[in-house]
Order: structure tokens, then C-alpha cells, then sequence
């Protein structure tokens, strides 16, 4: 069992949230212990709903990878505002681990997937055309209760009309969106932001493949396997990022990461899928130095905390 108030002779000591069911992180996030370690920091994987600890004696308390929290969402919010130098900050989390922020994206003028939402208790039909359409609620992690439909299959509308059934039955806000095509063949970008000296900073880009084949059918995990590779974003890419990042409440300067989620629309620009702020996957294990640009990021944070 780890003690959680064990003394690190005078090293900054910093806490990499996690679930119970990633209790030594995500391999990937392990790639940072190293590069903390050489920087003389203390990090160590802790659970974010684990009773015992004492979140006070962190220096700095870094949200990695708590994807449990969909279904407990209240909670988890409760939790992260009783938390001391938490990044990112708990009135981010608020903001970021409930997808209606899309829409505040969109009227302020960031290129966004159009959005259908079904409030809970709501009664929704398939739309009469034919083509493909993602279901999801509005609070979820790693794809969790996502699905794909092709509303020309008359058991997919049925399936369609199922899922935000089961949706709506356990109160969650639905979410509907047309399927972008493209991400078949480009795949979906994902452009990550790390802090430094000077503020959130672009560090790498990783294309993920496509990822769903059909209806959900309800539970199948706490996240959908991803088809991972390094990418080169592009300018358009990244204008539409920064775009994004501008609108965020508060500004980026509280932020130590951000990972902005791009597929290309209709007319093959860029629009925005998800703004990821609260837990995403950072990838650095497919970007040369980017584990070392993770540690730096939360040295600069500890560093601003004195």
C-alpha cells in the first residue's frame, strides 16, 4: 500500500491521477516518472476517489487518467474542487467533462461538428435521410457509450433509436452528430499542448484511426482500443487549435496540457471534434522528447507555485 504522507526529503512531490483500474497508469503516462525523477520531483500514481490521502501534502496534483469518472461525474467535480493545486484547475473540469462546451465553441466561432442534443426524458426519432450518425452522451471518456449508425439500415435506426433510449433512461444528455467520412481515410488528428516558460506551447501531433464500426451495445471496457501514429499537423490544423484555445474560460496560462481533436469536415477544413482538457491521452510516447516537454510542463507549474 503506498503512504501517501511519506516524507521525499525536501523534493517537490507530485501526484499523477489515475482510477482503480489503471493504479500504475497509463503505460503511456508512465513515460514521465523518468524525466520527474531526473528533475529531482517525487511523482507517483494515485487514485483520485481513494479515501486516505491526504491531498494537501502534494505540490502539484496532475489529472492523467481517472476514466472512471463518466458515471460519477458529480462527483468527481465535487472532488476536484476540494483539491489543492490541481491541473488542470477543478473550474476547468467543470467546464470541460460535460461536451456542451461545444456548443459555447461554436457560437463563438470555432469550427465544430454540428450537434444535435437530447435532453433526458426527451423523445427522439432518426432523422428521415440516410446517412451515418455518432450517438453519445455528453459525459464520457474513451469513447465509453459511443456508437455509429447508418440510418439507411432499418436495424440501425432501431438500434439508433435504443441507444438513446438507454441514454435518456439513465439521465444523461445525448449528443448527435453526422459521422465524418474522412476520418475513414485521414483519421482523426489529435494536436497536443504542453505548458512552458512561455505559455502553452505546441509540442507534437498523433493521427488516430478510426474507431467506430458500428452501434454501441452497451458496456465494453473503460476505453476503445486506438490505432495510434506521430503526424505533421498542418497550418490550417493549427490555427483552428489555437482558435480553439483561445476560448477557453479563464485562459491557457492555468493549463498545463490541451489536446485538440480535429477531423476534416465536408469540405475537407478542419473542424473541431473535442477540446480535451479534464484526462486526455497526451501520446508522448510517439513524439521524440515529448516526455521530457510533459516533465518540464509540471516543473514550470510547480515552479509557479513557488
Amino acid at each position: 500500500m503506498t503512504d501517501h504522507h511519506k516524507s521525499t526529503r525536501g523534493k517537490p512531490r507530485v501526484a499523477l491521477i489515475t482510477c482503480a483500474e489503471l493504479v500504475d497508469l497509463d503505460p503511456d503516462d508512465r513515460l514521465v516518472l523518468a524525466p520527474l525523477a531526473t528533475r529531482g520531483v517525487a511523482a507517483e500514481a494515485v487514485v483520485w476517489d481513494d479515501p486516505g490521502v491526504d491531498w494537501s501534502s502534494y505540490d502539484l496534483v496532475v489529472l492523467r487518467s481517472p476514466w472512471d469518472y463518466a458515471l460519477r461525474r458529480d462527483e468527481f467535480v465535487a472532488w476536484a474542487a476540494t483539491v489543492p493545486a490541481l491541473v488542470n484547475p477543478a473550474a476547468v473540469v467543470r467546464w470541460n467533462t460535460d461536451k456542451r462546451y461545444l456548443a459555447e465553441l461554436s457560437a463563438a466561432g470555432v469550427p465544430t461538428v454540428p450537434t444535435s442534443w437530447i435532453e433526458p426524458g426527451e423523445s427522439w426519432r432518426p432523422p428521415a435521410d440516410t446517412g451515418e450518425y455518432v450517438i453519445k452522451p455528453a459525459v464520457s471518456a474513451g469513447s465509453q457509450d459511443t456508437g455509429r449508425y447508418d440510418l439507411a439500415d432499418p436495424e440501425h435506426r432501431e438500434l439508433a433509436g435504443a441507444h438513446v433510449r438507454r441514454l435518456s433512461s439513465a439521465g444523461r444528455l445525448t449528443m448527435i452528430q453526422p459521422y465524418l467520412t474522412a476520418v475513414d481515410t485521414e483519421g482523426e488528428t489529435a494536436l497536443l499542448f504542453l505548458a512552458g516558460p512561455d505559455g502553452l506551447t505546441f509540442s507534437h501531433a498523433i493521427r488516430k484511426g478510426p474507431m467506430l464500426t458500428g452501434p454501441d451495445l452497451g458496456p465494453d471496457g473503460l476505453y476503445k482500443a486506438e490505432e495510434i501514429t506521430a503526424r505533421t499537423a498542418q497550418p490550417e490544423q493549427l490555427a483552428v487549435a489555437e482558435r480553439t484555445l483561445g476560448t477557453v474560460p479563464g485562459g491557457t496560462e492555468q493549463l498545463l496540457y490541451a489536446r485538440v481533436d480535429l477531423i476534416p469536415g465536408p469540405d475537407g477544413a478542419p473542424v473541431l471534434v473535442e477540446l480535451e482538457l479534464t484526462e486526455p491521452s497526451l501520446f508522448i510516447g510517439h513524439a521524440e522528447g515529448a516526455p521530457d516537454r510533459l516533465a518540464e510542463a509540471i516543473t514550470t507549474h510547480l515552479a509557479r507555485r513557488g
